[in-house]
């Protein structure tokens, strides 16, 4: 059905068509080109503020469609999310300050969603207005219902998509390649850089800690030297009390009282001084360090602070750097294997598609035969008998598409000697 509110010369119109054909009929200016320019407005025509009746604010034509279950116009609806239960209902409101506003079953759309949809409802059909019969770039969907390979069209399609997405991404798995590639040799230096000097969280508190320590200990080790030396070096007072000793041990025995306590005192000052030399030995021998070994952990703090200059961090960030480092070049070998397969998927999907893609050529080519003869078999009684229509159809597989390498023009020859052509330049509006 059809309903015009306030559009031109229409106040208020609501037209029910039945199954079969509807003939409208009137004199010039009667409204019969008002109808289809309402008409063309719903399914998302160019929109004007001149449509709209003199005086009104606005004009509105709405549209319900009655389709089967698998119609086309379906698929449109689901993509653009669109509730689709029962009819189909399209609404354009045309303001007179030449806005517009559309809805699909109440719902607003896009012009754009609504054209789409209105390109699968209706082919409005005239000498002087555009129509899918004479659009060549219909004819090869109108072959495609004609010969019933909207199925095998569909595949084809998917299998497009499923190329192209495999191009897509090996195109971006080899720009990430190219671009590290250009990393590359920095990425391995680091990589054996940082695996020979082999750095560890905690390595330069420990190292900074024992270089402390062995310097510490080189000033201290003179000193405990030095007290050795008085203690049980040349200058040791332990001979002479020895000495001593032993001269008192020999006095004992004529005055025993006077001499013992003598004695006793100095066997403990000799045990002392005995003990102070063997601590002073045990902590010499501690303080004791190999220059050499101060010397190679110099070189070790020198080494690891000059790496995380170059490679940014702290010291104790190395470790986690060199893993990074190594996981990019791992990611770097691999995604060369990586994009092998990736290029090995495209040729697969390339391959699927112009299979697919040549057998839909194939039955083009077929049900074009038949679509030849069904048009010619309808021409005599239009009294054009001596017509001749023609599906052309030019395959290209070098220039492949979602709907196949085929492109599809409907060619007429109206009289015999003639040349053939395509149908918009060759036939007339009545022959149309």
């Amino acid at each position: 059905s059809l309903s015009i509110r306030d559009i031109v010369l229409i106040e208020k119109l609501d037209l029910a068509l039945a199954d079969g054909l509807t003939v409208l009929t009137g004199e010039t200016g009667a409204g019969k080109s008002i109808l289809l320019d309402a008409l063309s407005l719903a399914l998302g025509g160019r929109g004007d503020g001149g449509l709209v009746r003199h005086g009104e604010a606005k004009g509105q034509v709405t549209a319900v469609f009655d389709l089967p279950l698998a119609h086309p116009a379906r698929a449109i609806l689901t993509a653009a999310d669109i509730a689709d239960e029962g009819d189909v209902i399209v609404r354009r409101i045309q303001m007179a300050d030449g806005r517009t506003r559309a809805t699909i079953n109440e719902q607003p759309v896009s012009v754009q969603t609504l054209r789409a949809l209105g390109a699968r409802l209706v082919e409005l059909h005239g000498q002087h207005d555009d129509r899918a019969l004479v659009d060549p770039t219909t004819h090869r969907t109108l072959l495609d219902a004609f010969g019933g390979l909207s199925a095998k069209t569909e595949t084809v399609a998917r299998l497009w998509r499923a190329w192209r997405a495999a191009l897509s991404e090996a195109g971006a798995e080899r720009a990430r390649l190219e671009e590290a590639q250009k990393e590359a040799d920095f990425i391995r230096h680091a990589v054996d850089e940082l695996t020979a000097l082999g750095p560890e969280a905690g390595e330069e508190a420990m190292l900074a800690e024992r270089r402390t320590s062995m310097m510490r200990s080189e000033k201290i080790a003179g000193d405990l030297s030095e007290a050795l030396e008085a203690v049980g070096g040349s200058g040791s007072p332990v001979p002479s009390l020895s000495a001593a000793v032993r001269r008192l041990e020999r006095r004992a025995g004529e005055s025993q009282g006077l001499v013992r306590p003598a004695v006793e005192a100095i066997d403990l000052a000799l045990d002392a001084l005995e003990t102070a030399r063997s601590h002073l030995e045990t902590a010499l021998r501690d303080a004791a360090f190999d220059p050499r070994e101060l010397e190679r952990v110099e070189e070790r703090l020198f080494a690891l602070r000059a790496a995380a200059r170059k490679y940014g961090g702290a010291i104790d960030d190395l470790p986690k750097v060199a893993a990074r480092f190594a996981a990019q070049l791992d990611a770097l070998n691999r995604s060369a294997t990586t994009l092998a397969a990736l290029e090995a998927k495209v040729a697969e999907a390339e391959d699927a598609y112009r299979v697919a893609a040549a057998a839909l050529s194939a039955d083009r080519k077929a049900a074009g035969a038949k679509l030849d003869a069904a048009v010619d078999a309808e021409l005599p009684p239009l009294k054009l008998e001596r017509a001749h229509f023609t599906a052309r159809i030019d395959s290209d597989p070098r220039s492949p598409g979602a709907e196949g390498y085929d492109r599809v023009e409907f060619w007429v020859r109206t009289n015999p000697g003639t040349r053939p052509g395509p149908m918009m330049k060759v036939a007339s509006g009545g022959e149309l």
